[in-house]
């Protein structure tokens, strides 16, 4: 049986950890940016401010119409990249379909992109120089360090090449001298390569996708699924899988509390990073 692996636990300590960073910078700055009303994004934007407070880090929270225009969006991001009291900015994601994703991703300062999704910091991230990468890719690393889950040498499936979980978590693995494999929409044979396996990152948005028996025993096993259903909230690997598993994140309570976490912890580094650079153009 499993060890299940406690995301919830591990992100009460990291955020312990970002009060204490917090209080020794003495201030630190996260904005968000929400367009319009979509109910998912405003739980997960009441989250973020929510724990944001609770480290005493400053929390700006800005609120646009779902009508707001595309050189509107732009015009807060930039006011936002130039608020030296700011030192992480995210706008989330989904954005109403006028507007363009891309472009307003690529319009956050790189130095504040505490999502990881600039092409700045993709970039850097697959060069292995890594400054900001995304929450959750350094969630699943925090939480395989928490339980003391060695990457290197082991093979490593992510199933899933999104660019906010499976290719940077890929990256992250790949860094750790893993051997990685990245699966997706269009592999044949999916569980060919899940069963070979030792770390099996399941990313895709699928509610069991990954059966029991496609899943290597003793493996380790970071289901990153969230598939909200009548019936509740899933995740991309069956549950049964724990009977073959030697460590599995549960969902709820495995990767998804580490994410918010990761996020925090991303904008004490954004603020380090950023007085850094200060204080060597002085």
């Amino acid at each position: 049986m499993a060890t299940l692996m406690d995301g919830k636990a591990l992100a009460a300590k990291v955020r312990e950890q970002v009060a204490s960073e917090v209080a020794e910078l003495g201030s630190v700055g996260l904005a968000t940016v929400l367009v319009g009303d979509d109910p998912a994004s405003d739980i997960y934007i009441r989250r973020k401010h929510e724990a944001a407070g609770e480290t005493g880090m400053t929390a700006v929270d800005r609120r646009l119409s779902a009508d707001t225009s595309q050189d509107e969006l732009l015009e807060v991001v930039r006011g936002l990249n130039a608020d030296d009291s700011i030192d992480g900015l995210l706008v989330q994601s989904p954005l109403p379909d006028h507007l363009d994703e891309t472009m307003t991703v690529e319009a956050v300062d790189p130095a504040k992109d505490v999502d990881g999704l600039h092409p700045v910091s993709a970039g850097l991230l697959a060069l292995g120089r890594p400054k900001l990468v995304g929450a959750t890719p350094l969630g699943i690393m925090r939480l395989l360090a928490e339980y003391g889950i060695e990457a290197t040498g082991r093979r490593a499936v992510v199933v899933g090449r999104s660019n906010i979980v499976g290719k940077p978590i890929a990256a992250l693995l790949l860094q750790a001298n893993a051997t990685v494999t990245i699966c997706h929409s269009q592999t044949d044979d999916l569980a060919r390569h899940t069963l070979d396996a030792d770390i099996l990152v399941a990313a895709v948005g699928v509610k069991h996708l990954v059966s029991t028996d496609m899943v290597k025993v003793g493996a380790t096993v970071i289901d990153v699924g969230m598939n909200r259903t009548e019936d509740g909230l899933f995740g991309d690997v069956d549950p049964g899988a724990t009977e073959r598993a030697a460590y599995m994140t549960p969902v709820p309570g495995g990767v998804g509390p580490m994410t918010i976490a990761m996020l925090l912890q991303n904008t004490v580094r954004a603020a380090r990073l950023r007085r850094r650079a200060l204080a060597a153009s002085r």
